[in-house]
């Protein structure tokens, strides 16, 4: 079984989904939409022989009863509009990162994918990356223990968007692999952070957030740092683990390290011990997680599955960077997040 998918948006990150999906062994073909003639005619250069053809009208692929999905990678402010008017049209989306630019919007585009029974699905890559789902293993095992806290870093030079903040362009990748990895969501958020380049526009930040389990998770994003960072640590009370993703190997390494606290025997006293033990890289797949992400929405199209990245995470990363942009806006203030409404 293959199906046919619409593509709209060439620019930053259409190329890649193009080129995953047009030799794609579920996928029946592609109609790729860019209003840029330039663009049309580099998809036609590079996709000579194959079925992909290219359209500078989204009306083309909303009235194409074969298109059974439509793959959203324009600018965030037009997510809402270009993924709302697939799902009238009863077609699966699958909308780049983040859903929406408004938390009430991204809200209702699940409502809608789930009164239409259609995927909704959002480009949170690094959830189909072998690093996370290791690491998501691990935690299921409980081999860590229960988790203290989870501390991120995501910096490097560049490049500075003229459209979103630092907070809405990398915030999204280490948000949503923390909900994925919890199974939960933040109660508070507080961000500290400024606009150093382009006024009005953050392009370092500091986020803290509280988890309805007690884990807090520091997540630090920046354009303006010397050296390119993807570090990750989280700390249980038995092991803690480390996820460095520019390693070529061992990109994780699980430590058998810990503190042991004792109950003082007499009033001031208090005892630690301290442990350091074996250190622990587990074996990882090797594939591309964008070619596995595809796949996914095909599968869920085909199968009914629900996305890992489905909806719901998408419009959760969303609050919680609404969240952090009202706490910045208030000199790091903490934001409360209510989630039982919407349960």
């Amino acid at each position: 079984m293959k199906t046919k998918i619409g593509v709209v948006g060439y620019g930053y990150w259409g190329p890649n989904l193009v080129r995953n999906l047009a030799s794609h062994p579920l996928c029946a073909g592609l109609t790729v939409c860019d209003v840029d003639e330039r663009k049309r005619d580099l998809v036609q250069s590079r996709f000579q022989a194959g079925n992909v053809s290219v359209t500078d009208n989204y009306q083309d692929i909303l009235a194409d009863d074969e298109i059974k999905g439509v793959v959203v990678a324009t600018p965030i402010s037009t997510h809402f509009q270009l993924a709302k008017q697939a799902m009238e049209r009863g077609k699966h989306v699958f909308a780049e990162k983040p859903l929406a630019h408004e938390g009430p919007l991204a809200h209702e585009l699940v409502e809608l994918a789930k009164a239409r029974d259609l995927k909704l699905m959002v480009g949170h890559t690094f959830l189909f990356s072998p690093p996370v789902l290791k690491t998501k293993e691990i935690l299921k095992k409980g081999d860590l223990g229960q988790i203290h806290y989870i501390d991120t870093q995501r910096v490097n030079l560049g490049l500075h968007q003229k459209d979103v903040s630092v907070i809405w362009d990398l915030g999204p990748h280490d948000l949503s692999i923390i909900l994925y990895w919890l199974d939960d969501v933040p109660v508070e958020v507080s961000a500290r952070g400024r606009d150093c380049v382009v006024p009005n526009i953050p392009d370092v930040c500091f986020m803290t957030l509280k988890f309805r389990s007690g884990v807090i998770a520091n997540v630090t994003v920046s354009w303006l740092s010397p050296t390119k960072l993807r570090r990750t640590i989280i700390v249980g009370d038995k092991k803690m683990l480390a996820y460095d993703d520019t390693e070529n190997q061992e990109k994780i390494k699980v430590y058998d390290k810990g503190v042991n606290y004792q109950d003082p025997e007499t009033f001031g006293e208090y005892h630690l011990s301290y442990r350091s033990g074996d250190v622990w890289s587990p074996h990882l797949d090797s594939y591309e997680p964008l070619y596995a992400e595809m796949t996914h929405f095909l599968e869920c199209i085909q199968n009914g599955r629900q996305p890992r990245s489905d909806g719901m995470i998408g419009w959760q990363v969303v609050r919680i960077l609404e969240a952090a942009d009202q706490s910045l806006r208030n000199g790091g203030n903490v934001v409360k997040l209510a989630w039982e409404e919407y349960e």
